[in-house]
């Protein structure tokens, strides 16, 4: 059985980790290299590394922070944020990316998933989805979750596989910051529709929260930024608790 992964997320605005609540009222949460630093000595499974604002302010990802904490590190690292182009991915590899999460890019040109696929392999194609439940549709948006597209969440998830995605990162903007739960049934609709690993984001706030994901869905793992990063939630005490609850994970 494929152990279930426990992934802390750093959101990054002017180079310093933030995180917010439905994806606005953003707060300091500390520095990156700091905590990244942290997480690999707790066991952290990976790392994701978001510049939430690259795309709003039609930048580049923040290269050489990246490449600061890739140095720090010893464990897969996600960088997402802005990326439009195999030349720009391939530049946040250099800098030690192991995946390159995209968002907004993936849908203006889908052909960008299969591009970096070709290039370097699918295994280092994450498709970020940002999802919110509107009139009961989940619905895909873009630009740090500000704009709506108007494309069904699961239909564009069969889409990115079918492009080359060789990872989903699912966040449902609903549940983003609550810390009222992951967006189960919306995670499980998702895992079964697709053959490739799929990673929830968006709602944690206990260790049963985790519990609850893995044994109701099929899921790969689970992502979460403000308990880790405040101390809430400890990640060796929560990778025991779900050892305990017969989920396995690495120790």
């Amino acid at each position: 059985m494929l152990k279930k992964r426990i992934i802390p997320c750093l959101d990054i605005k002017d180079g310093r980790t933030v995180k917010g609540v439905n994806f606005v009222e953003l707060k300091d949460a500390g520095d990156p290299i700091e905590l990244a630093k942290s997480y690999v000595k707790q066991g952290a499974d990976e790392l994701v590394f978001l510049d939430i604002t690259a795309t709003v302010e039609n930048r580049k990802t923040l290269i050489e922070l990246v490449r600061k904490i890739a140095a720090e590190i010893n464990i897969p690292f996600t960088v997402g944020g802005g990326i439009r182009s195999v030349d720009e991915a391939s530049a946040l590899i250099k800098a030690g990316a192991d995946k390159i999460s995209i968002n907004s890019a993936a849908i203006k040109q889908p052909e960008l998933i299969t591009e970096i696929s070709e290039q370097f392999g699918s295994q280092c194609v994450v498709v970020a989805i940002d999802t919110k439940l509107i009139d009961e549709t989940w619905y895909v948006f873009v630009h740090g979750g500000r704009t709506n597209t108007e494309l069904k969440t699961l239909a564009w998830v069969k889409e990115a596989e079918r492009k080359g995605a060789g990872e989903i990162l699912l966040t449902s903007m609903n549940h983003d910051g609550t810390k009222k739960g992951f967006a189960v049934e919306l995670t499980e609709q998702v895992s079964n529709l697709v053959n490739i690993p799929v990673i929830a984001s968006g709602g944690a706030g206990a260790m049963e929260h985790f519990k609850t994901l893995f044994k109701k869905s099929t899921i790969s793992a689970g992502l979460a930024a403000s308990i880790f990063h405040f101390g809430e939630i400890d990640i060796p005490e929560l990778k025991q608790f779900l050892h305990q609850q017969n989920i396995a994970v690495r120790l």
